[in-house]
């Protein structure tokens, strides 16, 4: 079954850290990416970790090869991203973040489940009545979600 990653999911797999072995399971499915997740896959390994640049954009072809597809935002894609994020977000009890919105409205889009270890994100996911896949965090923990 088609499930999109949000950009935390492709970096931990590309890092190698606890929730990569659930992350490869996913990629042996097809995958989508929304093309706002892969900016941020790249600037993060880049910026954040020091990944070099040219690997990190050979490691998201390489993906491609397995069956990652990286999604561009279409114009209704935007709108709904924008409106999860108009509806949904809270500097202090849901900071999600607007890449994440459109990783959000991209399986939606597709009508398809979305893996992620945000709890703020999976609470706007499940909010919507839509379908999550719940990632261990850097630490290994799943976080199902901030709501009580």
């Amino acid at each position: 079954m088609t499930v999109v990653l949000d950009a935390y999911a492709v970096i931990v797999y590309l890092r190698g850290e606890p929730a990569s072995d659930q992350v490869a399971e996913l990629l042996a499915e097809p995958t989508l990416l929304a093309a706002v997740n892969a900016a941020e896959v790249i600037d993060q390994l880049v910026r954040v970790w020091q990944r070099d640049r040219d690997d990190v954009e050979v490691a998201l072809a390489m993906l491609g090869r397995t069956g990652l597809e990286i999604v561009d935002a279409t114009e209704t894609v935007a709108i709904d991203a924008g409106r999860l994020r108009a509806a949904h977000y809270d500097r202090r009890s849901r900071p999600v973040s607007m890449a994440d919105c459109f990783a959000a409205a991209t399986a939606f889009a597709a009508g398809v489940r979305l893996a992620t270890s945000d709890p703020h994100l999976i609470d706007v996911v499940r909010a919507e009545a839509g379908e999550v896949v719940a990632l261990p965090d850097c630490r290994g923990q799943v976080l199902r979600s901030t709501a009580p």
